[in-house]
């Protein structure tokens, strides 16, 4: 399985509330937003292209 690279940026608009409120959750759990928001990526990837998804979406090319 290859590295994944963290070059691509994704911008999210968000109602600032909401946005707030997902932050404190976050330091809560001492993560940052954007590794909560990577691990909700890849769990709905791999619920959409099922467990073995890494292979079909990181394969080198």
């Amino acid at each position: 399985m290859g590295q994944e690279q963290r070059t691509a940026r994704l911008t999210v608009l968000i109602d600032p509330k909401k946005k707030a409120a997902f932050e404190a959750l976050c330091r809560e759990e001492d993560l940052t937003p954007s590794q909560v928001v990577r691990q909700m990526i890849r769990d709905y990837i791999e619920e959409r292209l099922g467990s073995d998804w890494r292979d079909e979406v990181l394969r080198e090319e």
